[in-house]
């Protein structure tokens, strides 16, 4: 049981990005930051904005990186190298094709699952073994169509879901800082399935 000391959420720079699916980890941010207010600062050094946030008993530092998904791995392996947090010790939060919308997922390591923010932190950092939560954002149906899909704005409903499953994982924040994985999966697995 490893306690998170840093909270990524990823996502693309600038506003014509703001409100697409591949937004998702940023959108766990904005709603981190609407409970507990944080002033997020741009570090040119690590490429990204940090705050440093208290959250009840725990002190994180929470990062959102400026730099395009496909390059996310340099601002956490920057942030991760210079206040020397484990990987282990790393929360990412991103979207995910494979879970529906309304549905969020934790786990540790595992495969990138073509998703290219994944990826670039696998290479940059030099390890899989970061925690995850998986925000479902649903497959288009059809493999040549996901670029395009993940780019795009969810309908009413799918958006609806989608922050309606970041709610309750911000609820079970304390569990993921404490490295309760399993505790915290228990629960939001068990409140997807009350939520259908």
């Amino acid at each position: 049981m490893t306690a998170i000391s840093l909270i990524t959420g990823l996502g693309n720079p600038g506003s014509g990005y703001a409100a697409t699916r591949h937004n998702a980890g940023f959108w766990f941010l904005d709603v981190l930051a609407r409970r507990w207010p944080m002033d997020l600062r741009v570090e040119n050094r690590f490429r990204g904005a940090l705050a440093d946030l208290r959250i009840d008993r725990h002190r994180v530092r929470v990062l959102r990186p400026e730099t395009f998904m496909n390059e996310s791995g340099s601002p956490v392996a920057s942030v991760a190298n210079y206040f020397d947090f484990a990987p282990e010790k790393i929360l990412v939060v991103h979207d995910d094709l494979d879970l529906p919308p309304g549905t969020v997922r934790v786990k540790r390591g595992g495969g990138h699952g073509g998703h290219n923010g994944l990826r670039d932190i696998f290479s940059k950092l030099g390890s899989r073994e970061f925690v995850r939560l998986r925000i479902g954002i649903g497959h288009p149906g059809n493999a040549n169509e996901v670029t395009n899909y993940v780019l795009q704005k969810p309908s009413a409903a799918d958006r609806n879901a989608i922050f309606d499953a970041i709610d309750r994982a911000v609820e079970r924040l304390d569990e993921l800082l404490d490295g309760e994985l399993e505790l915290a999966m228990n629960v939001l697995h068990r409140d997807a399935k009350d939520a259908l």
